[in-house]
This record gives structure tokens, sequence and C-alpha cells, in this order.
């Protein structure tokens, strides 16, 4: 670890890793609700269960993005983190008041825990994504203030680098477009349309930019390859990345009472969205075939090859599947668009973070990498969770295709609980493949803790 500020990461790390098996926990949960109705009812119900899910999802992602950049960002720059001090400060009330959120899902009903936390004064609550109480919001803001300060003021004081420039280029972008929860208004077209300004331009605008810089970050140090190579892919990657999604939030505004036109910009610009992610497939490759050396990191380049791959299927192939107009107006709502969002979050968002944990935890413990024994685990663990994504997603799509037809387009429609009964196979193994999921994600926590043989790195 070239500097000691980066030390902060581990924290950040710790707690993502930690409330993302709370995540897919209450993914099983949900799974078995699904096909056992009254499971775990009435203390958790499902609108419960869903809420924590989503809300752990967007939190321990949040925690991998901050401890990603407070690791890399003292490197690239070539200076310490400007303040160590307030980047803890904001981990622990990012983190409490997480935890107190969730709780507060959990053990009160949601209309009450709106009363407690005045959500009358400023109404933001209620809406799916966004349910935390206002008062969670303002600490996510200010958090986010602070964190960008601190990342910010050691860019401009340091060195600049296409890496650092674009990856603060999409944290100051998230933390903007969340500012959109904030807007609640009355009129349920209005709130929709400006609601996917904070769902869609995250995770379809700006949070690429977070994991192209990540993962070029990576690539640059697993392969040695020049760093102007992978800044000029990395120019053309996110050029495409923010013309094809900020027009491409159109495909959400089909079907909510907004003008025709946006069936057209929707639909073109959507049929651009998976271009930037092929791109990244192809530069990912390009770039480990052209390395100039064997880093003894095996299993952080295939977590990065991983990421391209399973970013391009999920977020490129599964989204093109619904989102031109056409389509859409038959599967949106549908079990396709749970599998397009399973793999899709995974494949960009979950594999870049556990990319960064997985190169950025062993020098934090003081290694160039984890032991062989540790990197076997770890690679056992990759397969389990992509494969058994891979399969929770083809599931999800046999569903979404079968619920198409007979609920939507056969000339005898049925009706919702009729055709959720007929799915009910293909809802029993998507629940299997998410406790496989969930084994491998325990395989990959126990890794961390395996002794082994050292490997040996000699540094060019």
């Amino acid at each position: 670890m070239k500097y000691e500020s980066q030390g902060v990461a581990k924290l950040y790390f710790i707690a993502a890793i930690g409330l993302f098996v709370g995540q897919i926990l209450f993914g099983a949960i949900m799974g078995l609700q699904y096909v056992m109705g009254d499971f775990l009812f009435p203390e958790i119900p499902f609108n419960v269960a869903r809420m924590v899910h989503t809300n752990l999802l967007i939190v321990w992602l949040l925690f991998g993005f901050m401890g990603s950049a407070y690791f890399l960002i003292p490197e690239e720059s070539e200076r310490e983190l400007y303040s160590p001090l307030l980047a803890k400060i904001m981990f622990w009330i990012f983190l409490v008041a997480g935890a107190l959120t969730i709780l507060g899902y959990l053990l009160v009903p949601y209309a009450q825990l709106a009363d407690l936390t005045m959500n009358d004064l400023l109404p933001t609550m209620g809406r799916e994504f966004l349910e935390q109480p206002t008062i969670t919001k303002i600490g996510i803001v200010i958090v986010a203030l602070a964190f960008l300060f601190n990342i910010g003021m050691t860019i401009l004081t340091g060195r600049k680098t296409v890496i650092t420039l674009v990856l603060l280029t999409g944290l100051v972008g998230l933390a903007v477009f969340f500012l959109f929860s904030f807007y609640n208004p009355d009129n349920i077209v209005l709130d929709k349309y400006f609601w996917w300004f904070v769902v869609h331009l995250w995770v379809e605008g700006v949070w690429e930019l977070i994991m192209a810089s990540l993962l070029a970050y990576v690539l640059i140090k697993v392969t040695g390859v020049d760093r102007e190579v992978i800044e000029k892919w990395l120019y053309i990657i996110i050029a495409m990345a923010l013309i094809s999604g900020l027009i491409g939030t159109g495909h959400h505004f089909y079907w909510i009472g907004t003008p025709d036109y946006w069936q057209w910009l929707g639909s073109v610009f959507s049929a651009l969205e998976p271009i930037p992610f092929f791109m990244m497939t192809l530069f990912a490759f390009n770039v480990v075939n052209k390395r100039r050396r064997d880093h003894p990191n095996k299993a952080a380049v295939l977590w990065a090859l991983g990421t391209a791959v399973m970013a391009f299927l999920g977020a490129g192939v599964w989204g093109f599947l619904h989102t031109l107009a056409p389509v859409n107006y038959y599967t949106h709502g549908t079990q396709v668009t749970a599998a397009h969002g399973h793999m899709a979050f995974y494949g960009a968002y979950v594999m870049v973070v556990l990319t960064m944990i997985s190169y950025a935890m062993p020098i934090m413990r003081g290694q160039k990498a984890a032991n062989e024994t540790a990197q076997k685990l770890e690679i056992h663990s990759f397969w389990l969770m992509t494969i058994s994504m891979v399969f929770i997603t083809l599931f999800l799509t046999v569903a979404g295709f079968v619920q198409t037809y007979l609920q939507r387009y056969s000339d005898e429609p049925q009706s919702f609980m009729v055709v959720q009964e007929q799915l009910a196979t293909w809802y029993w193994l998507r629940e299997a493949a998410g406790v496989v999921f969930l084994l491998g994600l325990f395989l990959y926590i126990y890794s961390f803790f395996a002794k082994g043989k050292e490997v040996e790195f000699v540094e060019e």
C-alpha cells in the first residue's frame, strides 16, 4: 500500500460485504414468499422484504463505490487523502443511519415510520427504491457532500488522471441526480417522470462512469498496459454510455402519460445502450491479451473480465430484450424486467465492486495478492455466484415470457394470480439458484480467512 490513508477503504469494504449478505438473505426470503405466500407473515411481509432487499443493494453499492474511491484516488493523485478522519466519521454516520433505516422498515409499520420521521414536513417517502425517510435522505446528501469534498480536494491538490476525473464526474452525477428524490409532485405522471431521473440516470448513466473508471484502474494495475491505451478506450466508452443512457431514459416514459415521441426516442437510444457495454468487453479482453506482466492476483483479473462480460449480457442484451416500445408494450412490469434487473446489477455494479475488493484487500493486508488457497476459493466463489446468477436470470426470463403470453398476448388472457400459479416451477428453480448464489457469497467471504502458500511477484 503506497499511501497510509488508502487503509480507510477497508472499513467501507467490510461494511459493503456485510450488507451484501443481508441483501441476498432478504432476496432468498422474497423468493420463498413467491411460492409460499405466508412465509414469515406477518413478521416480514413481502413489501417490507422487498424494501429491505432493494435498499440494502443501493446502500452496500454506495459503500463499495466510496471505498473504491478512497483506495484508488490517493494512488492516482500521488498524495494522501485530504482528510482520513472525515472519511471515517462519514463512514460511521452512513452505517448507523443505514442500519437504523433498515430496522425502521422491519420493526415499524411504514405509515407510522413516516409519522415518526416527520415526513409531512417534506414528503419524499413511498416511492420504489426511494422509500427512505426524508431524514435519511438528508443524511445521505450530507455524507455524499463530505465524501465529494474529501476526494475532490485530494484530486485538485494532486496529480490529475483521466481515471480520477471520470470517477469524480460519475460520483458528482450520483449526488446531483439523487436530489430528484426530494421532488415529489402531486401529479403521478410528473412524479414517475422525475423518479426515473434518479433510478435510470444512476444505473444507466453516471454509475456507468464509476464502473468504467474502476475497471480501467484495476486493468492498469494487473496488466501493466500503457495508461494512454486504456484512457483512449475510457473516453470512447463513457461518451457512448452518456449519449445512449441519458436519452435512453425515454424507454421508461412509454406508458406513463408522456408524449408519443418518447416511444421513438426511447427505442432508438435504448438500441444504442448495449454498444458501450460491448465496447467494455472488447476493451477488457484486449487489455488482458496485451498484458506485459502476469499479475499474481488471478482472482482480480477474473472478476474484471467477468464484470465486462456480465455487464454486457445483463445491462446490454437483457436490457435490449424489452426496451423497444412495441415489445415493452407487452412485457413492462413482468418478470422479464426482474430478469434484466438481476443480471444487470450483478454484472455491472456488484462485480466491479468485488473486483476492487479482490484487488485492494490483499494490498491493505500487506500482500501483493491473496495466497494460493484463498485465490482458489475466491475463483470457485466467482463461478458459483456468476453461474447461479445466469440461471436466476434465465428462469425469470422464461417466467416473464410465459407471463407475458398468458396474461397479455394470448387470445384469452388470464388474470394475474392465475398466471402466477402457473409460474411456480420457475420460481422454485429461481429460489434454488438463489441459495447457490448465497453459498458462493459465503465462500467468497471465507476466502479472506483461508491460510495457504503466499504467491510470488517480481516488481518490474
